[in-house]
């Protein structure tokens, strides 16, 4: 299970700062080498995960929030590669879950 809060925390952190601070580690805040946008990876209950920006320019009801002002943030199992979560405006919203 996910834990949702500390989601909403990772990315409320790196959309306004240069780190992100989980369980006491630090981690640094970079951008993709092709769109520069922000990205994390962190560790969450044993597992890594990364943090993405979205790309306002996808055609994604995604991007278009990010196109229409939204804080928008996508959350991937590193391991497995797949989407795990979204964040928009820092209300996490996790994938295969009712009402997403």
């Amino acid at each position: 299970m996910l834990d949702l809060e500390l989601m909403k925390s990772v990315a409320a952190q790196m959309m306004s700062g240069q780190e992100v601070e989980v369980a006491g580690r630090t981690w640094l805040v970079k951008r993709t080498s092709s769109q520069h946008l922000k990205t994390v990876r962190f560790e969450m209950g044993g597992r890594q995960y990364q943090a993405i920006e979205q790309n306002p320019e996808k055609p994604s009801r995604w991007g278009r929030l990010a196109r229409e002002g939204h804080r928008v943030v996508q959350f991937r199992d590193v391991a497995t590669g797949k989407y795990v979560a979204a964040a928009v405006d820092e209300e996490v919203r996790e994938y295969g879950r009712p009402g997403t």
